[in-house]
């Protein structure tokens, strides 16, 4: 019998015990899927995003099922920080794998006061910073440039010191500038990538699907184009990355590791299928048995191409 290959992965100070999370805003607020299965056999969780002050989000219709996808308009729904430390933070402390809490605000000063809130707190492992979310108001500028990039990312890293994550969006302008900015500032890693704005119409009545109008498209239908952001970002910059985008199997998975990602994070496939995350951490487990490798960092990172044997490495 083969022994299980090493699903560890380590970021900063962080060992994850496989590189399978979920993506922000896509697993409940807090023990919705633990009815399908025990978080603890996560790698690490990732929290649906929280603000400063309570949200109730955009007006009514904010979802929309396209082919290979769905479109959203939430509007960052939540009930605030204070509730969160108060209601949500004891019952994930409970559990043995990492607490990602991704953080959003309006302002400069909403990030640093949340940073300021969750710092120190027992049971949160890292903040992932969301600069990007494309259905609310004001949000999504803090990565349209570098200098604002740098600037958030910058204040918040002299805040805290839990480990952060800097998410990204595929609109961005002058992407690898944006990325360059959020690394001098200090971010630790980077997620990539957020939705992609889109919008559906009701051929009948002549309406937008969402009553935002635009919303952020994920599924598998981008997975292609996050693909190549974070082959980008790992081919230009030294900086672990949690991929993100379509992520639905072991496969997609697979994919994104072999281009360089360290974590990568399953999002819209949990409402189509619970067990998602359990079928691609077994699968990527199988892979890895089957093609005789011992560790996932064997196959990290090692996408072969004309001009190189692995990324990075000039052929000879």
């Amino acid at each position: 019998m083969k022994s299980k290959p090493n699903l560890k992965t380590k970021i900063a100070e962080l060992e994850f015990k496989n590189p399978v999370t979920v993506a922000s805003g896509t697993f409940g607020s807090k023990d919705e899927y633990a009815k399908f299965f025990s978080y603890e056999k996560l790698g690490a969780v990732i929290t649906k995003t929280v603000t400063r002050k309570p949200r109730t989000g955009n007006a009514m219709p904010r979802i929309w099922e396209t082919p290979s996808g769905m479109l959203n308009a939430i509007g960052l729904q939540n009930k605030g920080i204070d509730d969160f430390i108060e209601n949500k933070i004891p019952y994930f402390r409970r559990i043995k794998t990492h607490l990602i809490v991704n953080i959003a605000g309006e302002s400069v000063d909403d990030f640093v006061y949340l940073a300021k809130q969750l710092d120190g707190i027992k049971g949160v492992a890292a903040l992932e910073l969301n600069l990007s979310c494309p259905n609310v108001d004001k949000g999504l500028e803090f990565c349209s440039k570098s200098s604002l990039t740098y600037e958030l990312v910058k204040a918040v890293k002299e805040t805290t010191a839990l480990p952060i994550f800097t998410k990204l969006s595929p609109e961005a302008h002058d992407f690898l500038n944006v990325v360059e900015a959020a690394i001098k500032a200090g971010t630790d890693g980077l997620s990539l990538i957020n939705t992609i704005r889109g919008m559906a119409v009701n051929v009948e009545t002549m309406k937008p699907r969402l009553a935002k109008v635009m919303g952020g498209l994920s599924g598998p239908a981008i997975r292609p184009i996050a693909l190549r952001y974070v082959y980008e970002a790992k081919s230009h910059f030294d900086i672990p990355v949690i991929a993100k985008g379509g992520i639905a199997t072991a496969q997609d998975a697979l994919e994104f590791i072999i281009v360089g990602a360290d974590l990568v994070a399953v999002g819209t496939a949990n409402f189509v299928n619970p067990y998602a995350t359990m079928e691609v951490i077994e699968g990527i487990s199988r892979y890895l048995n089957t093609h005789g490798y011992r560790s996932i960092a064997e196959i990290r990172g090692k996408l072969k191409t004309e001009k190189t044997n692995t990324m990075g490495t000039t052929a000879g």
